[in-house]
């Protein structure tokens, strides 16, 4: 098996099509098909399917190319950091679950190293995302809340993973809500007071589990939820239906964080906040950076 054949399979899939692949690859189509015919008997399963329009992959094929796809991704970053003669560019990747103060301490992060070229990304995402990120090398730093009740459970699937979770603060449970909401004058709250309003949560694909949940108290049976997947959609839609959302209220400095006001919570719940990375990784100065710029802006709100 080689890295050539892998990036022969990945065209076919995304292309449908073994002529097309071969256009894009530049090789000629008897010269692709044996190649995956080679590989296939390698590895005894069948990738691809003739149909009369072109092929599609089967399941057995589409497991082994999402394998591929992450081995042809992580030949590439060593293929440019090694053998590329160019001089190299400062690259650096986070992946978060949704936590204004995360963005912000990006930000600030690249502030300080004002290069002329750079090779940045943030990814924010679900919960599991975050963890394949850092354990795939596609992210240097994960950044992730537990709460109470997820805080065991995750502590092994980090180590399953081969992470570690190192805490950076605590903080209590707090209520985001609009700054015109019905209950907007209230010192505290608990979430009987909050019963008929909707709950803004998000989304995490696959991983149903409460486990996976972001915010705390997510095994409290709420009347009302609606599921996002993006912060500033949750936002739009707490503002506009009357919502709220349980966090620790760490807004940042956000353009809409004018319009939303923070409550003490009743209920007796903590979150967690710290960063994962890859077991006995050393982080680079930009990495470490961006840490203590997170724990800078853990007092916002």
């Amino acid at each position: 098996m080689t890295i050539l054949q892998l990036k022969y399979v990945i065209a076919i899939d995304e292309e449908s099509s073994m002529r097309k692949a071969a256009d894009r690859l530049y090789v000629s189509q008897p010269g692709l098909s044996s190649a995956v015919r080679e590989l296939e008997n390698e590895l005894g399963i069948q990738i691809f399917e003739r149909v009369h329009n072109g092929v599609v992959t089967t399941s057995a094929g589409a497991s082994f190319i999402a394998y591929a796809r992450n081995a042809v991704e992580q030949f590439e970053k060593v293929e440019e950091k090694y053998l590329n003669t160019k001089k190299e560019k400062p690259t650096f990747s986070v992946s978060m679950q949704h936590y204004t103060i995360a963005v912000n301490a990006f930000i600030d992060t690249i502030k300080e190293y004002d290069h002329a070229e750079y090779q940045f990304s943030i990814r924010e995402t679900q919960t599991g995302e975050v963890i394949e990120d850092v354990k795939t090398m596609r992210s240097e730093v994960g950044v992730i809340a537990l709460s109470d009740f997820n805080k065991k459970t995750f502590k092994k699937i980090f180590t399953d993973a081969s992470l570690e979770f190192h805490e950076l603060f605590t903080r209590d449970a707090y209520v985001y809500l609009s700054k015109d909401h019905p209950l907007k004058d209230r010192e505290t709250l608990s979430l009987k007071d909050l019963q008929d309003y909707p709950c803004m949560v998000f989304d995490q694909g696959d991983q149903t589990s409460f486990y996976y949940r972001e915010e705390a108290l997510a095994t409290y049976d709420y009347k009302k939820v609606i599921s996002t997947n993006e912060r500033a959609t949750s936002i739009e839609l707490m503002l506009g239906l009357n919502g709220y959302a349980v966090g620790a209220a760490m807004l940042g400095s956000g353009s809409t964080s004018s319009d939303i006001k923070v409550i003490k919570l009743e209920e007796d719940e903590t979150l967690t906040f710290g960063y994962i990375v890859r077991k006995g990784q050393e982080l680079s100065e930009m990495a470490k950076t961006f840490i203590e710029k997170l724990t800078n802006h853990k007092t916002l709100s």
